[in-house]
């Protein structure tokens, strides 16, 4: 049975009702929706809450899926909303985000990843974490369209057809907003690596 199977099986035993499939849902597929939420939005406290109430949308929607797709297309379709739905709610109510008020380098800060205690050369763990930085950064200032085909295609990994159906447009839609990104990218980063 492959993983899409499984996904599928569990589905439609929410859809009539188990909650233990619905939990098992969850573990299997949390980590991928913080992520690519956290990686749309920046911001780790909030991309847990999304996450939430992603999953609680897929509880919601239960009687409504019909397997048709691939179920993480269908996911990711939910994601996607959430993630666009967020956005609106921001530009409404601007507000800070905890993490940017909190201290630089201080320990947990979302971004932040621990040095290797076998590196030797301190001044390129510094420079790798600013590229990260920075590219994070490049890929959040990437119109709506780009910057999830872009997280779909390089994070998550998923083919262009996938990405076309979560997006609503078609195969050469995403390879023209992909070089776009890609175009964009390069100018923001240019001179930084």
């Amino acid at each position: 049975m492959t993983p899409n199977d499984t996904d599928i099986a569990l589905m439609l035993r929410v859809k009539a009702g188990d909650e233990v499939a619905f939990r098992e849902l969850i573990e299997r597929h949390q980590r991928a929706v913080i992520s690519v939420i956290y990686r749309a939005i920046g911001d780790a406290w909030e991309a847990e809450d999304l996450a939430q109430r992603v999953f609680i949308q897929v509880f919601r929607s239960a009687r409504r899926y019909k397997p048709s797709a691939k179920f993480t297309t269908w996911l990711y379709t939910i994601i996607h909303n959430a993630i666009r739905n967020e956005y609106r709610r921001r530009s409404r109510h601007t507000a800070e985000s905890f993490d940017a008020l909190t201290q630089p380098g201080e320990a947990g800060e979302p971004g932040v990843q621990l040095a290797d205690s076998r590196a030797t050369n301190p001044s390129q763990i510094v420079i790798e974490h600013e590229l990260q930085e920075r590219i994070q950064t490049a890929i959040k200032l990437l119109p709506e369209a780009q910057r999830t085909a872009v997280i779909l295609c390089r994070f998550e990994g998923l083919p262009y057809e996938e990405i076309a159906e979560v997006l609503n447009c078609s195969v050469s839609a995403v390879k023209s907003l992909l070089h776009r990104a890609r175009d964009t990218l390069k100018e923001k980063l240019r001179g930084c690596y």
